[in-house]
């Protein structure tokens, strides 16, 4: 449709392209927020320790299996644009905080949903998103009030963090086993500074390969590479390595430019080749000479190289990617050498033991007892591949909240205690303010008890039941009163140990309060025609549903 409007001389004017659609006002208020609502209900089901997972299967048959909200979230192709932000939002909790993924999505779609009750009272939309912008404010004053400071490097601490990321995920069984491994990653790849911690992920190789169970996940202090040694006549062990890392190829350039050689006998050709394998030769006598025992190239290595290299006994491999060149330096502390000319002995790193082992049906490199490594790697075994993907996803999730407990070491309980606790005193403090914004406060508080009530609906509790003896509970000063959804009792959380960072808690309150606003606000969509797309004309497929 077109958006007409009659001329002086009666004529229509038409201002959109023919195709265009337009929804206006109500309407496309409720569309939006049926679709923020709909991505909401999808991941509801998938919060707390009793969620359930979802199978996901693309457009090629690969199946996903998994309950972690932003994967959830991006292995379903959304179409409608308000879905869109829901998944946006998903992301970059992800990639900001690591957790708190599916909670940020039934957060934003609660309070998307508390609004339109307020909507349909003729509460102004803008009068909605102030009420909520200052809650949110609130509300993370408050959190910030009741966070407990912990010490950034103590282990048993950041344990029971990683463990409660752990506790909602397939891997919950292993939970100890693996928290201690991400622990000790981290803490391992982490720089000291004056105002705490400093931890890069990127730092921590993780490789996963299917066989075995999870209870083999281990981790290497050094690298694994997944390659194997480049020649057969080569060492496959060796101990006390002297790892010499290039980045150039060993190997005879090519000349840029067109070059002919006359050759006019036999003699000539040979001399012509034996030039080759004398420049060859001096290279790999570089390495033999700087007392290297382990070359790690980045680019190829010619087979008369590795014929000299196998000789003197050098374990080589090739064509190691880049990031792993530089989580090499960082373990081995080897530099590595541009210019083989330039290598010397003080260029070289150290590791205990480099070794190729059979991994499955693969052949592995192991580079492993490195010293005071800054880079690691986990190795994930597990039953089946869908298994080892899902044990890849918790095991980054608890990484990174591993991470953000040691750069702003301030934590909560779990089990949506300090929602729950938040919600109260919000519901005070609404009392505060004048006129309708007081009603967009009190939809907040009750947005944010959404998620006990979620965690307690997932773990088979009466809802009802359940919020009110969690709500008396708190009022009594019980703060960190939650739902345990193992037991399906109400219990003080931090005496279980079940803690989360401040700083996830943060995340989505800022990130769903944010993409809420954006969506109240929309009161137009205007489509422009796509050729081809179901629906009405102009619509985004799947819009003509909604």
């Amino acid at each position: 449709m077109s958006i007409q409007q009659g001329s002086a001389g009666g004529m229509p004017v038409l201002i959109l392209k023919e195709g265009a659609s337009q929804t206006k006002g109500r309407d496309a208020q409720k569309n939006n927020i049926a679709a923020a609502k709909l991505i909401s209900e999808v991941v509801k089901s998938s919060l707390g320790p009793r969620g359930m997972d979802k199978m996901l299967v693309d457009g090629l048959g690969d199946v996903t299996i998994t309950n972690d909200g932003a994967t959830i979230l991006k292995e379903i192709d959304v179409q409608h644009p308000a879905a869109k932000m829901m998944v946006e939002i998903s992301k970059a909790t992800d990639n900001e905080v690591g957790d708190g993924t599916s909670s940020v999505v039934v957060l934003a779609g609660a309070l998307i949903e508390k609004a339109e009750e307020l909507i349909t009272k003729d509460v102004h939309p803008t009068i909605i998103v102030d009420g909520y912008r200052k809650s949110a404010l609130k509300s993370i004053e408050i959190f910030n009030q009741i966070a407990q400071k912990i010490d950034g490097g103590n282990k048993s601490e950041l344990i029971k963090v990683a463990k409660t990321s752990m506790q909602t995920k397939l891997v919950s069984r292993e939970s100890d086993e693996l928290a201690e491994i991400v622990v000790n990653a981290a803490l391992q790849v982490s720089e000291r500074n004056d105002s705490g911690y400093l931890v890069d992920i990127d730092d921590v190789k993780v490789e996963k390969k299917a066989g075995g169970s999870l209870g083999d996940t281990r981790l290497i202090k050094g690298i694994v590479l997944d390659k194997e040694v480049v020649h057969g006549g080569m060492p496959k062990r060796i101990e006390k390595a002297k790892i010499a890392l290039v980045n150039s190829a060993l190997e005879i350039e090519k000349t840029e430019f067109d070059a002919k050689i006359n050759i006019s006998s036999p003699d000539q050709m040979k001399m012509f080749l034996e030039e080759e394998n004398k420049m060859l030769k001096s290279m790999v006598d570089k390495i033999i000479s700087s007392g290297a025992n382990v070359t790690i190239c980045q680019k190829g290595i010619d087979d008369v190289a590795q014929h000299y290299l196998a000789k003197s006994n050098i374990l080589a491999v090739r064509r190691v990617k880049e990031s792993d060149m530089t989580k090499l330096a960082r373990a081995t502390g080897a530099r590595t050498v541009n210019n083989l000319e330039d290598l010397s002995s003080k260029d070289l790193g150290s590791a205990d033991l480099v070794e190729e082992r059979k991994v499955e049906t693969d052949k592995w490199v192991f580079i492993e007892g490195c010293k005071h490594p800054k880079a690691v790697t986990i190795l994930i075994r597990g039953g089946s591949q869908r298994v080892v993907d899902e044990a890849d996803r918790s095991i980054h999730d608890a990484l990174m909240v591993t991470k953000d407990v040691m750069e702003k070491p301030l934590i909560v309980a779990g089990g949506g205690s300090p929602e729950s606790f938040v919600a109260g005193k919000l519901r005070d403090w609404s009392s505060t303010l004048s006129g309708r914004e007081q009603l967009a406060a009190d939809k907040f508080a009750e947005s944010l008890e959404v998620i006990p009530l979620a965690l307690a609906e997932n773990a088979g509790m009466d809802p009802i039941d359940t919020l009110t003896e969690l709500r008396s509970k708190q009022a009594k000063g019980s703060k960190w009163s939650g739902i345990d959804a193992r037991s399906g009792k109400i219990v003080d959380m931090s005496k279980l140990d079940i803690v989360e960072p401040l700083s996830v808690k943060e995340q989505i309150i800022k990130s769903a309060t944010e993409v809420a606003s954006m969506i109240l606000r929309i009161d137009d969509v205007i489509a422009s025609s796509k050729s081809g797309a179901g629906g009405p004309p102009g619509m985004p497929p799947g819009m003509g549903e909604m």
